[in-house]
């Protein structure tokens, strides 16, 4: 009779192993990352509060990234204007293209492609300073000195990033239109009155707020992410590489991820998105 700690020897096994391993661990590691954050956030709640570091971190999450946020938007509602005109020309529809760029931005690109950039500056920098002072043993040293590197590294950072997202993403919707409206007034013929009356009637309060949801949301997911991998980081200069890149990647995966979860709900909680 075969022991009952031992396992199956079935060719079948070990890719059914496999298979159910994957998504354990994934569901394992971001139990570890919010466990993580919420043990940030709940320790902020403390004592000093040093706000002065939390608007420098505001700073340069949100301000830093300001510029390459306006210069993505911009050419991303253009681009979009041009792409959709293609289409909406084949039936003679082109006063079409403000609202449907409107709401491709609001709802959608605005948010994502917003959450994507900032990945690439803010949660690659975060991780990286974090990653760097745990391996210089910076940290420890915090820690050999009463100070908690949760409350003093961690919070203001992850608050940062979840409060200036939806900011950026308003700017992103902002400068994202103005793009559309130059391209559909100077090169494709759309006078402004056509352009203006498709987004009055189209977009609604509900769109506005399901972008700064998910602008928030993502915000949330990159901090949390980007100071794990960089407080948890090993291994050395290498070790700190290796946990940047990973945060750029996880960071970029999860949003997306995350992104369809947000869009089916709301279409659940507003069905007029669907129409």
């Amino acid at each position: 009779m075969p022991d009952g700690d031992s396992q199956p020897t079935t060719p079948w096994f070990k890719p059914l192993l496999l298979l159910g391993s994957v998504p354990l661990a994934a569901v394992t590691y971001m139990g570890a990352v919010v466990l993580f954050a919420v043990t940030a956030v709940w320790r902020a709640r403390r004592r000093p509060y040093r706000f002065s570091s939390y608007l420098q971190q505001m700073e340069f999450a949100g301000v830093g990234s300001l510029g390459i946020i306006l210069l993505t938007g911009t050419f991303t509602g253009a681009v979009f204007a041009i792409q959709t005109s293609v289409a909406f020309g084949i039936f003679n529809a082109k006063a079409l293209i403000g609202g449907s760029v409107t709401q491709a931005l609001v709802l959608e690109l605005a948010p994502t492609i917003g959450a994507l950039m900032v990945a690439g500056r803010v949660g690659s920098a975060m991780t990286t300073e974090l990653g760097t002072m745990r391996v210089t043993e910076q940290i420890d040293a915090l820690e050999t000195m009463a100070v908690d590197p949760l409350h003093y590294l961690v919070a203001p950072r992850l608050v940062a990033t979840t409060v200036m997202m939806p900011m950026l993403t308003i700017a992103f919707n902002g400068v994202g239109m103005v793009g559309a409206y130059l391209v559909c007034t100077s090169l494709l013929g759309i006078d402004r009155a056509s352009f203006f009356s498709r987004i009055y009637a189209w977009l609604i309060p509900s769109d506005i707020y399901c972008s700064v949801v998910k602008g928030t949301a993502f915000g949330a997911i990159i901090g949390a992410i980007a100071l794990y991998k960089g407080f948890n980081a090993s291994g050395g200069s290498r070790g700190v590489g290796l946990a940047t890149t990973s945060t750029v990647v996880t960071a970029s995966v999860t949003v997306l991820i995350v992104d369809y979860l947000i869009t089916s709900l709301w279409m659940v909680i507003f069905p007029s998105m669907a129409i």
